[in-house]
């Protein structure tokens, strides 16, 4: 059995005078590449699915990105580029076709949503249920083969029947934007945004306009303001939000008072320059991978009004299962981002190939592997 896959390539020279090097400190000259790789025997955890949709994250486009200053791949999230090359893809849905000998919880036949952070189930943090913290993840896409392709094995812990949601093809490309979602869900818990607040998004990429829609129609904010340079994204935002802002527009026109930041563009001096914009007790929720450092230059001011900063990485933990339960209610529509739909993997390493493609004219690009499989 095989696959049509998107694979990449990259050249691995640590960066020197890094003790310990991220990818973006490790991996230079990225290369996409279309292959056909033969399928093994099925791992006994894992499920085989064919792919219908799958979906592009940011952190795929970094990874065929270089920094023009370094030479070096722009992604800093954990990655494993191995020489044989790494199947990208972390969103999507798909149909089971085979199941692994230990595997009771997915059927055969099943429409399956994933989730794409693999966890080890016995470090201190996972006991402790703190799974998106797991001291031993593996991240699909980036440390292990992904979804790229048009037929791929999952560990079937990742898998989440779908088949009650979807009943129309356009439910299905909500689905395959479901893992971003979850992130956004995730951060949005993580800044405790409650009914009231006023909530600043910067970033209109999916998962900051996912984290506007949920902060306003999920968790009540009174006030939603979004900060995006490219004016395709900022125009999309505008039905989710009170005001959108290009940045330099947004740091002359803030609002006085802010109670949460979520920051999901990886420009972090923006959060440096409205610091003091922050409410007492306020919070600030960092999101984007960039490899940049955050300068806090107002420390009394963050001291005097206990202002909180954390890190928010993951959707595990319940994400997935509240917001498939508000789909089903009708209180979300995931497919509202969703731009364009490329075919399979030859369209896949093709807009991969111009990320200024789906930086400025695009939201959440989709995959469509239907019409290569007959569905």
């Amino acid at each position: 059995m095989e696959s049509k896959a998107v694979v990449l390539y990259a050249d691995r020279l640590p960066m020197k005078g890094i003790v310990q090097p991220g990818p973006h400190e490790l991996y230079q000259n990225p290369r996409i590449a279309v292959e056909t790789r033969p399928l093994g025997d099925l791992d006994p955890d894992d499920i085989r699915v064919e792919m219908i949709y799958a979906g592009i994250c940011g952190t795929d486009v970094h990874l065929v990105e270089t920094n023009p200053n370094t030479g070096y791949i722009r992604c800093s999230a954990p990655a494993d580029i191995p020489e044989t090359g790494r199947v990208l893809g972390h969103e999507g849905v798909g149909k089971v076709i085979a199941t692994g000998s230990h595997v009771h919880n997915v059927k055969s036949g099943a429409l399956v949503a994933f989730e794409s952070i693999i966890v080890c189930h016995h470090c201190n943090e996972c006991r402790s249920g703190r799974f998106n913290q797991c001291r031993n993840a593996r991240l699909l896409g980036l440390e292990r083969d992904g979804l790229f392709g048009t037929m791929v094995d999952v560990p079937a812990l990742l898998a989440h029947d779908i088949a009650q949601y979807v009943l129309t093809d356009q439910d299905l490309k909500g689905m395959a934007c479901l893992e971003p979602a979850g992130v956004a869900f995730v951060a949005c818990q993580n800044g405790q945004v409650s009914e009231g607040d006023v909530v600043v998004v910067f970033g209109a990429g999916p998962i900051g306009l996912f984290s506007a829609m949920m902060a306003r129609d999920i968790f009540g904010a009174s006030q939603v303001h979004t900060v995006e340079p490219i004016p395709f994204r900022r125009k999309l935002a505008e039905k989710w939000c009170n005001q959108t802002y290009d940045v330099e527009d947004f740091l002359n026109n803030c609002p006085k008072s802010v109670d949460v930041i979520i920051e999901a563009s990886g420009r972090l001096d923006n959060v440096t320059r409205i610091f003091r914009r922050v409410n007492a007790n306020g919070r600030i929720v960092l999101l984007a991978r960039s490899g940049g450092s955050l300068e806090i230059r107002d420390v009394d001011h963050m001291i005097s009004n206990a202002v909180t900063l954390t890190g928010s990485r993951g959707h595990l933990g319940g994400a997935f299962e509240t917001i498939l339960s508000l789909c089903r209610n009708g209180r979300l529509s995931l497919h509202e981002f969703v731009t364009e739909v490329v075919r399979g993997p030859e369209g896949l390493a093709d807009i991969l190939g111009s990320p200024e493609r789906i930086l400025q004219e695009n939201c959440k690009v989709l995959a469509s592997f239907q019409d290569l499989l007959n569905h």
